[in-house]
Protein backbone atom coordinates (compact mmCIF):
# COMPACT_ATOMS: atom_id res chain seq x y z
CA UNK A 1 0.00 0.00 0.00
CA UNK A 2 0.95 3.63 -0.59
CA UNK A 3 1.28 6.01 2.05
CA UNK A 4 -1.96 8.27 0.81
CA UNK A 5 -3.85 4.78 2.01
CA UNK A 6 -3.85 6.20 5.28
CA UNK A 7 -6.60 8.26 6.55
CA UNK A 8 -8.53 10.31 9.07
CA UNK A 9 -9.04 7.22 11.37
CA UNK A 10 -5.28 7.41 12.52
CA UNK A 11 -5.28 10.74 13.87
CA UNK A 12 -5.28 9.44 18.05
CA UNK A 13 -3.47 7.31 20.45
CA UNK A 14 -4.66 4.07 20.61
CA UNK A 15 -4.53 5.34 24.68
CA UNK A 16 -4.00 9.28 25.61
CA UNK A 17 -0.52 9.54 27.33
CA UNK A 18 -1.95 12.21 30.00
CA UNK A 19 -4.35 9.87 31.12
CA UNK A 20 -4.08 7.82 34.23
CA UNK A 21 -3.74 4.33 34.32
CA UNK A 22 -5.15 3.22 37.35
CA UNK A 23 -6.40 -0.67 37.47
CA UNK A 24 -8.85 -2.02 39.59
CA UNK A 25 -8.09 -4.75 42.31
CA UNK A 26 -9.17 -7.61 41.39
CA UNK A 27 -12.06 -7.94 43.81
CA UNK A 28 -13.78 -4.16 42.51
CA UNK A 29 -12.90 -5.60 38.96
CA UNK A 30 -14.76 -8.68 39.92
CA UNK A 31 -17.78 -6.62 41.18
CA UNK A 32 -17.65 -4.52 37.82
CA UNK A 33 -17.91 -7.30 35.25
CA UNK A 34 -20.75 -8.44 37.49
CA UNK A 35 -22.55 -5.39 37.09
CA UNK A 36 -21.82 -4.82 33.47
CA UNK A 37 -23.00 -8.24 32.56
CA UNK A 38 -26.30 -7.31 34.60
CA UNK A 39 -26.71 -3.65 32.85
CA UNK A 40 -25.67 -5.65 29.07
CA UNK A 41 -28.76 -8.58 29.42
CA UNK A 42 -31.09 -5.95 31.16
CA UNK A 43 -30.55 -3.76 27.69
CA UNK A 44 -32.93 -3.69 25.06
CA UNK A 45 -29.85 -2.75 22.59
CA UNK A 46 -26.86 -3.01 22.75
CA UNK A 47 -24.06 -1.78 20.33
CA UNK A 48 -19.91 -1.46 21.10
CA UNK A 49 -17.77 1.25 19.86
CA UNK A 50 -14.68 -0.25 19.66
CA UNK A 51 -11.53 2.13 19.16
CA UNK A 52 -7.45 1.81 18.57
CA UNK A 53 -6.64 -0.16 21.81
CA UNK A 54 -8.27 -3.13 20.72
CA UNK A 55 -5.89 -3.52 17.77
CA UNK A 56 -2.85 -2.62 19.95
CA UNK A 57 -3.92 -6.05 22.27
CA UNK A 58 -3.40 -7.89 18.86
CA UNK A 59 -0.07 -6.33 18.43
CA UNK A 60 -1.11 -3.55 16.21
CA UNK A 61 0.76 -0.33 17.41
CA UNK A 62 -0.86 3.06 17.62
CA UNK A 63 -0.45 5.38 14.82
CA UNK A 64 0.68 8.67 18.07
CA UNK A 65 2.06 8.28 21.46
CA UNK A 66 4.87 6.07 22.45
CA UNK A 67 6.21 3.17 19.94
CA UNK A 68 4.00 5.06 17.52
CA UNK A 69 3.94 4.49 14.03
CA UNK A 70 3.91 8.27 13.25
CA UNK A 71 6.09 8.99 16.95
CA UNK A 72 8.66 6.62 15.05
CA UNK A 73 8.39 7.87 10.98
CA UNK A 74 6.88 11.20 10.93
CA UNK A 75 3.52 12.38 10.44
CA UNK A 76 1.72 12.14 7.07
CA UNK A 77 0.43 15.66 5.91
CA UNK A 78 -3.44 15.82 5.06
CA UNK A 79 -3.79 16.02 1.46
CA UNK A 80 -4.21 12.18 0.85
CA UNK A 81 -7.42 12.53 -0.83
CA UNK A 82 -6.63 15.65 -2.46
CA UNK A 83 -3.63 14.06 -4.19
CA UNK A 84 -6.06 10.87 -5.35
CA UNK A 85 -8.30 13.20 -7.46
CA UNK A 86 -5.89 14.98 -8.70
CA UNK A 87 -4.06 12.26 -10.41
CA UNK A 88 -5.83 8.46 -9.90
CA UNK A 89 -3.56 6.82 -12.09
CA UNK A 90 -0.25 8.04 -10.76
CA UNK A 91 -1.71 7.19 -6.92
CA UNK A 92 -2.62 3.62 -7.98
CA UNK A 93 0.66 3.31 -9.52
CA UNK A 94 2.31 4.28 -6.30
CA UNK A 95 0.25 1.77 -4.11
CA UNK A 96 2.22 -1.17 -4.65
CA UNK A 97 5.09 0.76 -3.28
CA UNK A 98 5.32 -0.42 0.69
CA UNK A 99 7.51 2.46 2.67
CA UNK A 100 8.18 3.74 5.87
CA UNK A 101 5.50 3.27 8.33
CA UNK A 102 2.98 1.81 5.75
CA UNK A 103 5.39 -1.13 5.18
CA UNK A 104 5.42 -2.23 9.08
CA UNK A 105 1.70 -1.37 9.46
CA UNK A 106 0.94 -3.73 6.64
CA UNK A 107 3.36 -6.29 8.16
CA UNK A 108 2.12 -5.91 11.16
CA UNK A 109 -1.51 -6.31 10.37
CA UNK A 110 -1.09 -9.43 7.76
CA UNK A 111 0.78 -11.20 10.77
CA UNK A 112 -2.25 -9.66 13.58
CA UNK A 113 -4.83 -11.83 14.75
CA UNK A 114 -8.11 -11.34 16.70
CA UNK A 115 -7.36 -11.25 20.14
CA UNK A 116 -10.04 -12.83 23.06
CA UNK A 117 -11.66 -9.64 23.04
CA UNK A 118 -12.60 -9.60 19.50
CA UNK A 119 -14.10 -13.56 19.95
CA UNK A 120 -15.95 -11.95 23.01
CA UNK A 121 -17.96 -9.72 20.95
CA UNK A 122 -18.45 -12.18 18.27
CA UNK A 123 -20.16 -14.48 21.21
CA UNK A 124 -22.18 -11.74 22.55
CA UNK A 125 -23.46 -11.11 18.83
CA UNK A 126 -24.26 -14.98 18.53
CA UNK A 127 -26.15 -15.08 21.87
CA UNK A 128 -28.37 -12.35 20.28
CA UNK A 129 -27.21 -9.32 23.02
CA UNK A 130 -25.12 -7.39 20.81
CA UNK A 131 -26.56 -5.91 17.84
CA UNK A 132 -24.10 -3.70 16.38
CA UNK A 133 -20.56 -3.15 16.57
CA UNK A 134 -18.92 0.41 15.20
CA UNK A 135 -15.58 -0.37 14.51
CA UNK A 136 -12.49 2.70 14.26
CA UNK A 137 -10.22 0.15 13.02
CA UNK A 138 -9.07 -0.79 9.42
CA UNK A 139 -7.15 -4.07 10.42
CA UNK A 140 -10.61 -6.79 9.12
CA UNK A 141 -9.83 -8.30 12.73
CA UNK A 142 -13.42 -7.55 13.69
CA UNK A 143 -14.35 -9.73 10.28
CA UNK A 144 -11.85 -12.36 11.13
CA UNK A 145 -13.38 -13.08 14.36
CA UNK A 146 -16.48 -13.71 12.84
CA UNK A 147 -18.76 -10.59 13.83
CA UNK A 148 -21.05 -9.91 11.21
CA UNK A 149 -22.93 -6.44 12.53
CA UNK A 150 -20.19 -3.83 11.86
CA UNK A 151 -19.65 -0.28 10.59
CA UNK A 152 -16.03 -0.13 9.83
CA UNK A 153 -16.29 4.07 10.37
CA UNK A 154 -12.57 4.54 8.76
CA UNK A 155 -13.24 1.93 6.21
CA UNK A 156 -10.87 -1.51 5.54
CA UNK A 157 -7.79 -2.07 4.57
CA UNK A 158 -8.38 -5.17 2.71
CA UNK A 159 -11.39 -3.68 0.84
CA UNK A 160 -12.37 -1.34 -1.90
CA UNK A 161 -14.97 1.21 -2.65
CA UNK A 162 -16.70 3.36 -5.19
CA UNK A 163 -16.03 7.07 -4.28
CA UNK A 164 -19.61 7.91 -6.41
CA UNK A 165 -21.65 4.95 -5.35
CA UNK A 166 -20.05 3.89 -2.06
CA UNK A 167 -20.51 0.48 -3.21
CA UNK A 168 -17.65 -1.72 -1.19
CA UNK A 169 -15.81 -4.40 -2.97
CA UNK A 170 -13.27 -6.90 -2.19
CA UNK A 171 -9.68 -6.60 -3.60
CA UNK A 172 -10.31 -9.29 -6.34
CA UNK A 173 -13.72 -8.00 -7.14
CA UNK A 174 -12.45 -5.36 -8.83
CA UNK A 175 -10.20 -5.67 -12.05
CA UNK A 176 -6.89 -3.01 -12.13
CA UNK A 177 -5.51 -4.25 -15.50
CA UNK A 178 -6.40 -0.69 -16.50
CA UNK A 179 -5.30 2.21 -14.00
CA UNK A 180 -7.42 3.64 -12.61
CA UNK A 181 -9.41 1.11 -11.66
CA UNK A 182 -13.63 1.78 -12.25
CA UNK A 183 -16.95 0.80 -10.32
CA UNK A 184 -19.77 -0.64 -12.78
CA UNK A 185 -21.53 2.51 -12.13
CA UNK A 186 -18.38 4.05 -14.20
CA UNK A 187 -16.72 5.70 -10.69
CA UNK A 188 -13.94 5.99 -9.27
CA UNK A 189 -12.48 3.00 -6.88
CA UNK A 190 -9.96 3.81 -4.48
CA UNK A 191 -9.23 1.98 -1.28
CA UNK A 192 -11.84 1.62 1.00
CA UNK A 193 -9.56 3.49 4.12
CA UNK A 194 -10.80 6.82 4.74
CA UNK A 195 -8.22 9.12 3.24
CA UNK A 196 -7.05 12.62 4.71
CA UNK A 197 -9.56 15.44 3.45
CA UNK A 198 -12.01 12.36 2.77
CA UNK A 199 -15.57 12.74 4.02
CA UNK A 200 -16.83 9.59 5.64
CA UNK A 201 -19.01 7.64 3.22
CA UNK A 202 -22.62 8.92 4.03
CA UNK A 203 -23.66 5.12 4.02
CA UNK A 204 -21.50 4.12 6.81
CA UNK A 205 -21.69 7.29 8.83
CA UNK A 206 -25.77 7.06 8.69
CA UNK A 207 -25.90 3.62 9.79
CA UNK A 208 -22.86 4.99 13.20
CA UNK A 209 -25.73 7.70 14.08
CA UNK A 210 -28.85 5.32 13.96
CA UNK A 211 -27.02 2.97 15.92
CA UNK A 212 -26.41 5.06 18.09
CA UNK A 213 -29.42 7.29 18.49
CA UNK A 214 -31.75 3.25 18.64
CA UNK A 215 -28.93 1.86 21.54
CA UNK A 216 -29.81 2.17 25.41
CA UNK A 217 -26.25 0.31 26.03
CA UNK A 218 -22.85 1.53 24.62
CA UNK A 219 -20.19 -0.49 25.61
CA UNK A 220 -16.73 1.63 24.75
CA UNK A 221 -13.52 -0.30 24.26
CA UNK A 222 -10.18 0.62 23.54
CA UNK A 223 -10.91 3.96 22.17
CA UNK A 224 -9.28 7.18 23.32
CA UNK A 225 -12.18 9.37 23.04
CA UNK A 226 -10.45 11.64 20.33
CA UNK A 227 -11.14 11.20 16.75
CA UNK A 228 -14.17 12.17 15.17
CA UNK A 229 -16.95 11.94 14.27
CA UNK A 230 -16.87 8.61 16.81
CA UNK A 231 -15.69 10.62 19.67
CA UNK A 232 -19.12 12.24 19.23
CA UNK A 233 -21.49 8.96 19.99
CA UNK A 234 -20.88 8.45 23.30
CA UNK A 235 -22.65 11.97 24.43
CA UNK A 236 -24.85 11.63 22.03
CA UNK A 237 -26.10 7.95 23.01
CA UNK A 238 -25.58 9.48 26.89
CA UNK A 239 -27.94 12.20 26.39
CA UNK A 240 -30.55 9.82 24.45
CA UNK A 241 -30.08 7.94 28.20
CA UNK A 242 -27.99 4.97 27.27
CA UNK A 243 -26.02 3.44 29.89
CA UNK A 244 -22.33 3.97 29.23
CA UNK A 245 -19.32 1.23 29.99
CA UNK A 246 -16.09 1.75 29.61
CA UNK A 247 -13.29 -0.97 28.88
CA UNK A 248 -10.13 0.66 28.69
CA UNK A 249 -7.08 -0.19 30.80
CA UNK A 250 -6.68 4.02 31.08
CA UNK A 251 -8.88 6.76 32.04
CA UNK A 252 -10.28 9.08 29.13
CA UNK A 253 -12.32 11.92 28.39
CA UNK A 254 -15.41 9.56 28.20
CA UNK A 255 -15.14 7.85 31.62
CA UNK A 256 -16.72 10.84 33.88
CA UNK A 257 -19.80 10.39 31.56
CA UNK A 258 -19.46 6.46 31.72
CA UNK A 259 -22.07 4.56 35.11
CA UNK A 260 -19.62 1.54 34.56
CA UNK A 261 -15.62 1.23 33.88
CA UNK A 262 -13.57 -1.68 33.34
CA UNK A 263 -10.02 0.00 34.07
CA UNK A 264 -8.64 -3.19 32.40
CA UNK A 265 -7.16 -4.53 28.95
CA UNK A 266 -10.11 -5.55 26.70
CA UNK A 267 -8.43 -9.15 25.65
CA UNK A 268 -8.58 -10.02 29.88
CA UNK A 269 -11.74 -8.77 31.22
CA UNK A 270 -14.44 -8.52 28.12
CA UNK A 271 -13.96 -12.34 27.68
CA UNK A 272 -15.39 -12.17 31.64
CA UNK A 273 -17.82 -10.01 31.08
CA UNK A 274 -19.85 -12.14 28.55
CA UNK A 275 -18.93 -15.67 30.03
CA UNK A 276 -20.92 -13.93 32.76
CA UNK A 277 -23.84 -13.08 30.46
CA UNK A 278 -23.77 -16.66 29.07
CA UNK A 279 -24.71 -17.90 32.97
CA UNK A 280 -27.23 -14.96 33.44
CA UNK A 281 -28.80 -16.45 30.22
CA UNK A 282 -28.65 -19.90 31.11
CA UNK A 283 -30.91 -19.28 34.64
Amino acid sequence: MSPNFLSSFAVGTAYPTNYNRARLTMSDLTKMIDKAAQTILKSNYVIALVGAGMSVESGIPPFRGPGGLWTKYGEPDGLSFERFLDDPKVWWESYAKQEGYVKELVETIEAAKPNAAHYALTKLEQLGVLKHIISQNVDNLHVRAGSKELSEIHGNMFKLRCIACHQRYEMDEISKDVLPPHCPCGGLVKTDGVMFGEPIPPRVLDRCQEETERCDCMILIGTSGTVYPAAGFPSTAKYRGATLIEVNPYETPFTNICQIVLRAPAAECFPLVVERIKKLKAR
